[in-house]
């Protein structure tokens, strides 16, 4: 008898695979959560809060490829003036410049979308190359996040799998 899990295949379905990781920053510190391996299609970053957010702090996502240039993929935020509690949602919009939206059941674009009115129609998401995801804990640490990631692979083998 074949057991078929209908949340898992919708997910596969719509978004991709899905990838996570689990992350307590305790130091100001640049942190590896995702190695790309090949081209990709990320159509969603979501963070859940585990443990509240509580110090003031600068967090941003930035993705350091493997050759070239290292960018952001959301803007550095504070999480913690205004306390971020557990249970809280974190997601991007897919521009660099966006702040990563925060709240219960907060949700960026879906999927993650470029801010653009050039390419109507065009696949959603963002591309990315070989390398690392990385968050960036610039001033303050405490708290902690899941990260949930779900990407298709464009080129033959691509993968993206917790760092």
């Amino acid at each position: 008898m074949t057991v078929v899990n209908e949340a898992s295949a919708y997910t596969k379905a719509v978004l991709g695979q899905v990838v996570n990781k689990a992350y307590t920053p305790l130091v100001v510190e640049t942190k590896s959560l995702f190695t790309v391996s090949g081209l990709v299609l990320v159509t969603a970053i979501v963070g859940k809060v585990t443990t509240a957010i509580t110090v003031a702090n600068t967090v941003k996502l930035q993705h350091n490829p493997t050759t070239g240039t290292s960018s952001d993929l959301c803007a550095a935020t504070d999480l913690g003036t205004t306390d971020t509690p557990a249970g809280n949602l974190l997601s991007i919009s897919g521009a660099p410049t966006g702040a990563p939206v925060n709240g219960i059941g907060a949700a960026g674009l879906f999927p993650i979308s470029k801010v653009s009115s050039d390419f109507l129609g065009a696949a959603k998401g963002i591309f990315l190359s070989a390398g690392v995801i990385e968050q960036v804990t610039a001033t303050g640490a405490d708290g902690g996040i899941t990260w949930y990631l779900t990407y298709a692979p464009i080129e033959d083998g691509a993968t993206v799998v917790a760092a």
